[in-house]
């Protein structure tokens, strides 16, 4: 993977830290009874990642001059639904995966029980940190962020995305389909994170739509490039399980477009993505340099 912008590089890694720390606080050890659930639901959030997520979400907030520990809370809540998301993605009744992040899965290191309820305390968690307080003092601007992740988690949005992938493997689907699988899936959610900043700022509607419109780009980009991921890249830089998807017939933007078009179509919707946000004259440049990120990352 070419080398990122160094000021990339340092901001991506900046909330990494930030947002590990935040996770840590918000996800204590416990020595009650129930001390194996949490440990599973840090081992499952705690083990690394690009929290591309959370990025999205402080970079979108800094447009609006939200406060960091704001915008921080907002970023743990939404890795919170992501690791959920992947812990159950990864159990064996959906693609039974045994790698995740370069470690053994969830139900794996634990069991499979535990994993099934360590993601759901996870999704519960991500609400309980946005309806506090300390989120916004705003009940008003505390709903709205409720509302929109409930949307982009729920059956119009990742869960029903998860259920058309599962349906992907029985039935053929066609290059609509699979956008719409993909959007549903992995887009909303990301949508959430790109906008989840113009919600906390109270952005105006152009900016709103700005953001939203570069992260319906960024969330196809990024699934294609994980799609050619699956075909070209290794457990070792991926650090999960790859050359999955042709043996499960499972439909893929790079089975319907081949490896060359698929990658063709993944810089496309990344140089879309930034135009997107060229109302905000300049001061998204990080939010620009994620877009081409997300299509040549190894990883």
């Amino acid at each position: 993977m070419p080398s990122l912008p160094k000021t990339l590089t340092a901001a991506m890694a900046d909330t990494v830290e930030q947002v590990e720390t935040a996770i840590d606080i918000l996800l204590p050890r416990s020595s009650m009874a129930e001390a194996k659930l949490y440990e599973a639901m840090r081992y499952g959030c705690l083990g690394g990642g690009k929290r591309l997520r959370p990025f999205l979400v402080m970079e979108s907030a800094r447009l609006f001059g939200v406060s960091p520990a704001c915008a921080l809370r907002v970023a743990a809540a939404v890795e919170f639904v992501h690791c959920y998301s992947l812990i159950h993605d990864d159990l064996p009744a959906m693609d039974d995966a045994s790698l995740r992040r370069g470690r053994p899965t969830v139900h794996r290191q634990f069991d499979e029980a535990t994993a099934i309820l360590a993601g759901d305390a996870l999704l519960t968690a991500a609400f309980e940190v946005m309806t506090d307080p300390e989120t916004h003092e705003d009940p008003r601007v505390r709903c709205a962020l409720v509302s929109a992740l409930a949307k982009a988690s729920g059956p119009r949005g990742m869960v029903g995305g998860q259920m058309l992938d599962l349906i992907a493997e029985t039935q053929p689907l066609d290059i609509g389909a699979i956008t719409r699988l993909q959007r549903m899936k992995t887009g909303e959610l990301i949508a959430f994170a790109a906008t989840a900043g113009a919600i906390l700022g109270r952005a105006s509607p152009p900016q709103f739509h700005a953001l939203q419109a570069y992260a319906h780009d960024l969330g196809l980009a990024f699934q294609i490039a994980d799609d050619l991921l699956d075909v070209e890249g290794t457990e070792a830089e991926t650090g999960k399980s790859v050359g999955r998807d042709k043996p499960a017939g499972k439909a893929t933007f790079v089975s319907i477009l081949g490896l060359e078009r698929a990658r063709d179509q993944a810089g496309r919707l990344a140089d879309q993505a930034t135009r997107h946000l060229e109302i905000f004259e300049g001061r998204a440049s990080m939010l620009q340099a994620v877009a081409r990120f997300v299509v040549d990352r190894r990883s």
